[in-house]
């Protein structure tokens, strides 16, 4: 079948809970991904930033087929024999006593809520039933239920009521605000993105992070850094609250914590929090199992092996400024921010309210793949693996698009 056949296959037979750029992508390598038809796109938005070690990275690649030809799947009734050594490696990797692992990244998000909750009961001492966790707005970690109960957007929560209790939002980026809140001796913890991934990459004031991990410190409340988006080298360092050299009480992993490969997220934290959960307490079929657990160390290893935060620092430096010269003289883009390769730019609607997605389809066509977001940003994340002369070569198909919209 062709792409149009295969599109009105999926928009007759599958739930419409997405809005496709009108792509259909059959084979993936690196940076690069090919249509049913066989034309090579550079891809611009590393499915959410999952495939930050590029598409079908043969080292991963190679981990998971090894390992499926073995064991897939044990439940954790059972103990396996990958489990463990993969415990012991993320644990060390990132600095951590304890892992609970888990699918997705929203569940990710809600393990890490239900522990700071029990740890607010059991260590903290707030009265049953009534403790609370901070999110500021704008934020976005899933569509479940208890995600969108903390969420500031209509297209998550209208008709979806009624929401998780104990919940409450301040302003991101604002300090004065998280320690007037912390000030409630029911707050167990305060979730928050390093950056804001699914906003439009909005970047906090630099000594933000710093500041955060200084409150929660002086309230006793545990810091949650939702770092399913930005962590493993996406924004130029191993986790984006590296860049502030400051550490979360409970980190949250995802995405590319399997290179794209396959469903995998973690929650790390220390004995004190994550002792609390006891058995048949929390779980997932899945979590865990050998073969995430043996495709995740893969993962790791090929980021550090090949110095992938190295190259999206030094590549987002210059894709931001290649995109600060071409608004100089643009009249439509009017904001570029980012870190690392997690970047965006604002583009100016006036009175067409499309003009984002209008961009983005003529970048398909031009051979580039990027999606709006929050209607008028355009986020860019390649894959972390782009050279620099690719990169150059994607700016160029940037700007030849925008100049066919001034």
């Amino acid at each position: 079948m062709n792409s149009q056949q295969l599109i009105e296959l999926e928009d007759r037979y599958n739930a419409h809970n997405y809005h496709p750029i009108p792509v259909v992508i059959s084979k993936g390598e690196g940076a690069f991904v090919w249509d049913q038809e066989g034309k090579r796109y550079y891809d611009f938005l590393s499915a959410y930033s999952a495939v930050n070690q590029g598409h079908c990275h043969p080292k991963i690649i190679q981990a998971l087929t090894e390992q499926a030809q073995k064991l897939t799947l044990t439940s954790r009734a059972f103990y396996n024999n990958i489990l463990g050594e993969y415990a012991k490696y993320i644990t060390e990797y990132f600095g951590y006593d304890r892992v609970l692992p888990m699918n997705t990244g929203v569940e990710g998000g809600e393990t890490a809520v239900k522990l700071a909750r029990r740890w607010g009961y059991d260590v903290k001492g707030i009265p049953a039933n009534q403790a609370k966790v901070i999110f500021v707005e704008g934020n976005f970690w899933g569509r479940t239920l208890a995600a969108i109960s903390s969420s500031t957007d209509p297209s998550s929560t209208t008709g979806f009521g009624p929401f998780m209790p104990g919940y409450e939002l301040i302003p991101y980026n604002n300090l004065a605000a998280l320690e007037q809140a912390l000030q409630d001796p029911n707050v167990c913890a305060f979730m928050v993105e390093p950056i804001q991934g699914e906003a439009g990459v909005v970047v906090p004031d630099e000594g933000y992070l710093k500041g955060v991990r200084e409150l929660c410190s002086k309230y006793h409340v545990l810091w949650i850094a939702d770092e399913v988006q930005t962590g493993l080298a996406r924004t130029g360092k191993r986790l984006a609250v590296d860049h502030e050299n400051v550490k979360p009480d409970i980190l949250i992993l995802g995405k590319a914590l399997s290179g794209g490969v396959l469903p995998v997220s973690a929650v790390l934290s220390s004995d004190e929090v994550m002792l609390t959960i006891k058995p048949g307490e929390h779980g997932s079929t899945y979590g865990g199992n050998p073969l995430a657990c043996a495709v995740a160390m893969k993962a790791l290893e090929v980021l550090e092996q090949e110095n992938m935060a190295d190259n999206a620092e030094k590549m987002g430096q210059i894709f931001r400024s290649e995109m600060n010269r071409i608004k100089e003289k643009s009249d439509l883009v009017t904001l570029v921010r980012g870190k690392g390769l997690l970047n965006a730019v604002v583009i100016d609607e006036h009175e067409e309210s499309d003009k984002a997605w209008k961009i983005c389809v003529r970048l398909k066509e031009n051979g580039l793949l990027a999606k709006p977001t929050h209607g008028n940003i355009i986020r860019f994340a390649p894959p972390l693996v782009i050279t620099e002369e690719q990169l150059l070569d994607c700016v160029n198909i940037i700007e030849k698009t925008f100049a066919e919209f001034e």
